[in-house]
């Protein structure tokens, strides 16, 4: 047998074939990781029984910091090699305006320590979330990526439904809301927040359905809608529904001016008649002769104590997430002690404002509502319009519908704010660059 000597261009390629399935699985594992992390948290199916809004407003959970500060570092070495084009698109002037507006808040913040402290936080988890979407490297690994996890969180939901049935529903004990008992709330800490999630998960499994993951998909559909009918979820029951029917429309509305009518317009009538119904007695008319409840289930106290807040504060707002459960209440009439308590406002409009001022709230709206619908129609127009760009379509603008009563933009790791930041980048990326099926 004769000897061929092996070369180092040789020995090289060996290498590379040979790293390649290893790297292969590393991508692959550290997006379903990083996937199921965000879902399921670290503290799936607490004990309510003992809950006080304090234990999660603290923002000390330093394990968690440590965390997404390693996974940032391990997820920006695995992508600037390979995808330095793409993370240099993300340095646009809506980003780093907003990004440069709330560092001075944190400078100029009410309890500037907390600030910076959650700050950092949700920077290394903004990181994170951007640079994971640049892990696939065709559409076939993210759909199957995806499907892994969005079956890993249900199978755990569901179990946990079956299994232990205390953690995974609200009980009449719980001293928060003993009115929610019953509602299923899976591996979350709130019903609101598992229907959020599950409309958001049905959205995904028809993605799968209509890219040609066709088992997988129909899956996740089919459990992802009875979960969320289980929670008894009303608004985002309604809101899963009301985005499926306008992302539709979009496939016929072309122009971006008609789709930014289209789209947006519920948005600015949820908050006319949300918070809007607290600043205006026409609006309150108005929403007295609708069928909804009117103090939109306490909320409205809360969001007039909200804004009188912000009227002291309205340029640069209390610094940002300094404003609910810290020093910054103060001195409470009486009536209003349960401010002390409250971990948000339930409007991240609001909050985005009580944190950041007036400046930051526009900021903030220039950075994930005009953005990435100037994304949407660049990606459409661009030859990547599909399934993967109205599933991105489809959580964000849950997601800004959601934000009309519930509070989490900036939020962190929050679950919700995470799956929306998924969608923010996804349609970033989809509107500059070509993903391989």
């Amino acid at each position: 047998m004769t000897d061929f000597p092996i070369t180092a261009e040789s020995r090289a390629l060996i290498a590379g074939v040979s790293r390649r399935p290893a790297m292969d699985f590393v991508r692959g594992a550290m997006f379903i990781g990083i996937l199921l992390l965000v879902w399921v948290s670290l503290h799936p199916f607490e004990d309510l029984s003992g809950f006080y809004v304090a234990d999660v407003t603290t923002g000390k959970e330093a394990f968690l910091y440590g965390l997404f500060g390693v996974l940032m570092a391990v997820m920006l070495a695995l992508t600037m090699r390979d995808d330095m084009p793409a993370l240099k698109s993300l340095v646009t002037p809506a980003f780093m305006l907003f990004a440069a507006w709330v560092c001075v808040t944190v400078v100029l913040s009410f309890d500037p320590a907390t600030s910076l402290r959650r700050l950092a936080l949700s920077v290394f988890v903004i990181v994170v979330t951007a640079t994971m979407l640049l892990l696939p490297k065709s559409q076939g690994e993210l759909m199957r990526w995806f499907s892994i996890a969005a079956l890993v969180l249900l199978v755990t939901c569901y179990f946990g439904v079956l299994l232990v049935p205390h953690l995974a529903m609200h009980q009449a004990t719980d001293p928060q809301e003993p009115a929610l008992a019953g509602n299923w709330r899976g591996v979350f800490g709130h019903k609101n927040v598992a229907a959020a999630m599950m409309a958001m998960l049905l959205f995904l499994g028809i993605y799968l359905i209509r890219a040609g993951s066709w088992l997988s998909g129909i899956a996740v559909a089919v459990l992802a809608s009875v979960f969320l009918f289980f929670t008894a979820g009303k608004s985002s029951m309604a809101l899963c529904t009301a985005v499926l029917l306008l992302s539709s429309l979009t496939l016929v509305v072309r122009s971006f001016w008609a789709r930014a009518f289209l789209l947006l317009t519920p948005l600015v009538l949820l908050n006319l008649f949300s918070v809007g119904t607290v600043m205006s007695d026409t609006l309150a008319a108005i929403a007295d002769l609708l069928p909804l409840d009117t103090s939109f289930t306490g909320r409205a106290d809360i969001w007039t104590f909200a804004l009188d807040s912000l009227h002291q504060r309205l340029l640069t707002g209390y610094g940002f997430e300094s404003f609910w459960g810290t020093d910054a209440i103060q001195n409470l009439q009486e009536g209003k002690e349960w401010a002390g308590y409250a971990s948000h406002s339930h409007n991240g409009y609001l909050d985005t404002a009580l944190g950041t001022g007036l400046p930051g709230l526009m900021l903030l709206i220039a950075a994930i509502v005009v953005k990435p619908l100037r994304d949407f129609q660049a990606a459409d127009q661009g030859g990547n319009s599909g399934p993967l760009t109205m599933l991105y379509l489809r959580i964000w603008l849950f997601g800004l519908y959601l934000s009309s009563m519930e509070s989490f933009f900036l939020d962190r790791a929050d679950t919700t704010w995470v799956t929306f930041l998924i969608a923010v980048f996804g349609l970033h990326y989809l509107a500059r660059f070509r993903m391989r099926t």
